[in-house]
């Protein structure tokens, strides 16, 4: 209930502000685990990618900001679980994998960062989101966010077609590294034309 009614606010508000849009969320399974893995470029992305998600979206979240009083609670009810900080933990990837095999959608930024070396306007991608889509057998939905965080300047949320992993859950960690690499080239194609890819 929180989560909706949050979601919907938020969303009023990124329309107005942001002139918040979504194109292809038709192709964001409507049931099933799904990793949606996005650029990441502003704290407000987690909000941005899931505004027009049907489904709840889980993330992962600093550790410190569930210490905040009040606000700890408001974000585990967002969907948010705590990560320690120095990285992601042994936990809290058991705690994703967890959710996606009970069929849960989670929210991921494979660029690990929203600073560093960018190609096109995306950082590398690492394996991890791949790899935990792979062990829980989730759809993987790439997703671009497009636009900046101005007043009144456009933001747009692109979700592209589910990537099929099959090809690559052969040979371990070339593979994961190839779908990845995969993974990163439909995010920065929707990063430049705006549109989903196919």
């Amino acid at each position: 209930m929180l989560y909706g009614f949050a979601r919907s606010l938020l969303r009023v508000i990124f329309q107005a502000v942001f002139r918040f849009e979504a194109r292809g969320v038709s192709n964001i399974p409507t049931e099933g685990a799904v990793v949606l893995c996005s650029n990441h470029m502003s704290l407000f992305d987690p909000i941005t990618l899931g505004l027009a998600v049907p489904r709840k979206v889980h993330y992962m979240a600093k550790e410190e900001l569930f210490r905040i009083p009040g606000f700890g609670s408001l974000i585990r009810g967002l969907g948010a679980f705590p990560v320690k900080r120095g990285g992601v933990s042994k936990e809290a990837i058991r705690t994703a994998i967890n959710l996606l095999r009970e069929g849960k959608v989670m929210g991921i930024f494979p660029e690990g960062t929203r600073k560093g070396e960018r190609i096109e306007g995306v950082g590398m991608g690492k394996r991890g989101a791949v790899s935990m889509a792979a062990r829980a057998g989730a759809a993987v939905v790439p997703v671009a966010l497009v636009g900046e965080y101005r007043w009144f300047r456009k933001m747009v949320t692109v979700y592209g077609a589910p990537i099929d992993l099959s090809p690559y859950l052969v040979k371990g960690e070339e593979d994961l590294d190839a779908a990845t690499e995969v993974l990163m080239s439909r995010i920065r194609e929707m990063l430049r034309t705006g549109q989903p890819t196919g």
